[in-house]
């Protein structure tokens, strides 16, 4: 079926997108001749090959969807004032869109907008600039405002939050969140972690992840010490962090560290970051000690 995508008249293909309507079809007994159809359909609608391509990666279900589903979709996005220019740009973002109802869920999401304060202008725009806004859970928004409003920080920190508006640093603290839940925590403590630490809001989601990674992979601290310490989000990476612990490293290895520092750490059983997706989160492990050594360190830079 690989071997076929061209003559369906998919250009430049990834290999995730085929992978994964291969095991699509595969489970629903599908034949190259659905996909093609398909493709057909998306591409009749005006979608451009690399959209096609995403939606097939990310939601290879549309295969069993009908022509008229789709252009019900794309009519509430011309609805909502939409152009017709920006509707590949939407379904490029948010492949996920297909699969979420229009009356049960995209509705009440703009009404939820609406309650909170935001125009149908200022929606319109946040939406065709960040598409990904389409696909959160309904209460989430409101939650994410609930949690910048009440932030205690300095006003420039503030500032840079909502230096974009407030819908959209609703949903910046929403991306972090998910971030935060993807290493192992859940909701109510990513929430703490951000309110504790409000300059997380403003730092790239690479640079959590950076952080995250270093603090598990090279210091073998659990993910949970962030909820006790989520200063260390906060500071410098490579400036604070990483120059400070190679010199805690360099320490340890001449036999000249303090106390605080020399235990040997003990590394965590985890579950793979994908899976958190896929399962319920582990209580997590981390000891005094743990919280503890992370606390020093934080302190000490």
């Amino acid at each position: 079926m690989g071997n076929g995508y061209c003559e369906i008249g998919v250009s430049g293909v990834s290999p995730l997108m085929i992978r994964n309507v291969l095991e699509f079809s595969r489970r629903f007994e599908l034949d190259p001749d659905d996909v093609s159809r398909c493709v057909k359909v998306l591409k009749g609608l005006g979608f451009s090959d690399g959209t096609v391509d995403r939606i097939l990666e990310e939601f290879p279900r549309v295969i069993m969807s009908n022509e008229s589903e789709i252009q019900r979709k794309i009519q509430f996005l011309l609805g909502i004032g939409i152009p017709e220019s920006g509707i590949d740009g939407i379904f490029h973002s948010l492949p996920g869109i297909l699969g979420l109802g229009i009356e049960d869920r995209l509705e009440p999401l703009l009404d939820e907008f609406g309650k909170l304060g935001f125009s149908e202008d200022v929606v319109r725009r946040e939406i065709s600039r960040e598409p990904r806004m389409l696909g959160m859970e309904l209460g989430e928004m409101s939650r994410c405002l609930e949690l910048v409003g009440t932030l205690k920080c300095r006003v420039p920190i503030k500032e840079k939050i909502f230096r974009e508006g407030a819908l959209r640093a609703g949903f910046e603290v929403k991306l972090r969140v998910d971030c935060l839940c993807r290493y192992g925590l859940i909701r109510r403590e990513a929430f703490e972690v951000l309110w504790k630490e409000p300059r997380v809001i403003i730092y790239e989601i690479e640079d959590i992840e950076e952080k995250i990674e270093f603090l598990v992979h090279r210091m073998r601290y659990n993910v949970g010490c962030l909820i006790e310490v989520p200063e260390y989000l906060g500071v410098n990476f490579d400036k604070q962090i990483v120059s400070r612990w190679n010199v805690i490293e360099y320490l340890r290895s001449k036999g000249g560290l303090v106390a605080r520092f020399s235990r040997d750490v003990e590394v965590r059983n985890r579950h793979p970051v994908g899976l958190w997706k896929l399962m319920k989160p582990q209580k997590h492990p981390e000891s005094k000690d743990d919280v503890k050594n992370m606390k020093c360190f934080v302190e000490s830079l």
